[in-house]
């Protein structure tokens, strides 16, 4: 690790015995999408004084430390899931809501990075980007990217990590290219002719075209997509009849199909739309279908990851050679307009992401921070390049 790498490093360390008691305070007090104005403003409290602030995206913020210039942001998301905790810690949440996606714990190494940077002369200027509405709709990310507020800030590059319980404790993932899915919501209407159940010639049976289009959905993945791009196509709920002895009118279902290709997005979209009113008309129903777009394909930036590659291998992080998931994160919105990376930190916990039990331990806020700090320095050398330093 270079010299100034070395001194960010110890001024991070410094930090790390506050943001523990941040992140528990966090954890403690969970706000839920679209309502994280008291998690933002605690946040902030913890940030350093006299910084640059814009708000943005109606409960979220940027704000700049290490003076003026083209400048690396470095994402925290501020909003928590609706799940009750149940890991009976005495700082859990009490208010339905969970900070079960790991959110507090990128939030508190978010600040000891900031503060750090801010105490120590570093080799570029920092973007704090606090985002609202991670976990749900509106994207946060899309609404600051539409808003100009990277451009206005000269936001050159965005880091962000995301602790992976998939990963074991001391490992980070740091993978170019693709890691993350698109994901969109479907909703299937299949609409039929309802009858009594002891008369089913008499009617057009809207169950058992949806089952049929359930079924055949799946021969999207096995035998329309590349078997070298994943892709997932998964019903979450079906909705159909009142009464056990009659046909209903029509029935529905709702899921997220997901996928690592923007182009095979765009065309699994359209053979799905085929797939469903083919399959509905062939069983003498007809199929409304309706594909809500979600967050895009997160690609990392190859020369980020390679720079912040040799950074956490210089500072004995141990890496795995790749990790790619059909999860997705509105991070990707960044990653559209700016070159971005995420990392991914292994955990000291077993439970999985969105599990009421989630809960890593301190060691985790310290990982997540030093892997920050790693993509914040790689940064610093891609953009500095770029400006010919």
């Amino acid at each position: 690790m270079s010299e100034i790498g070395a001194r960010l490093r110890d001024a991070l360390h410094a930090e790390l015995p506050a943001a523990y008691r941040l992140r528990r305070e966090l954890h403690a007090e969970p706000c839920l999408s679209g309502q994280e104005e008291p998690t933002l403003k605690r946040v902030l409290d913890a940030l350093p004084e006299g910084s640059a602030m814009e708000r943005v995206a109606g409960t979220g913020a940027l704000l700049r430390v290490g003076g003026d210039g083209l400048a690396v942001g470095v994402r925290g998301e501020l909003d928590a899931l609706p799940i009750p905790e149940e890991t009976g810690v005495p700082w859990a949440s009490q208010n339905g809501a969970m900070h079960a996606c790991g959110h507090d714990v990128h939030l508190a190494a978010l600040v000891a990075l900031t503060r750090a940077i801010d105490h120590v002369k570093a080799p570029a200027p920092m973007v704090a980007v606090l985002q609202p509405r991670e976990e749900g709709p509106p994207s946060g990310a899309r609404d600051i990217v539409e808003s100009g507020a990277l451009q206005r800030n000269l936001i050159g590059a965005m880091i962000a990590a995301h602790v992976q319980p998939v990963l074991a404790a001391g490992q980070t993932a740091c993978t170019p290219g693709a890691v993350n899915a698109s994901a969109d919501q479907f909703t299937v209407i299949v609409k039929g002719q309802g009858g009594h159940a002891a008369y089913p010639h008499l009617a057009r049976d809207p169950i058992l075209a949806l089952a049929q289009v359930i079924v055949a959905a799946q021969q999207l993945v096995s035998r329309d997509a590349d078997p070298m791009t994943p892709t997932v196509v998964t019903f979450g709920t079906v909705v159909a009849g009142s009464a056990p002895n009659a046909i209903p009118g029509q029935a529905a279902a709702r899921g997220t199909i997901r996928t690592m290709s923007e182009s095979w997005r765009r065309h699994l979209h359209q053979r799905f739309h085929e797939l469903a009113e083919g399959v509905a008309r062939a069983y003498g129903c007809e199929a409304e279908m309706r594909i809500t777009y979600g967050d895009p394909v997160l690609v990392n930036d190859a020369r980020l990851a390679e720079e912040t590659g040799c950074i956490l291998v210089d500072a004995a992080h141990h890496m795995p050679a790749t990790l790619r998931s059909c999860g997705a994160d509105d991070f990707a919105h960044f990653a559209s307009v700016v070159p971005s990376l995420m990392l991914f930190v292994g955990t000291d916990t077993k439970a999985g992401l969105h599990s009421p039990y989630f809960l890593p331990g301190d060691d985790t806020v310290r990982a997540l921070a030093e892997s920050l700090l790693a993509g914040y320095l790689g940064a610093a050398q891609v953009i500095g390049a770029g400006q010919g330093h």
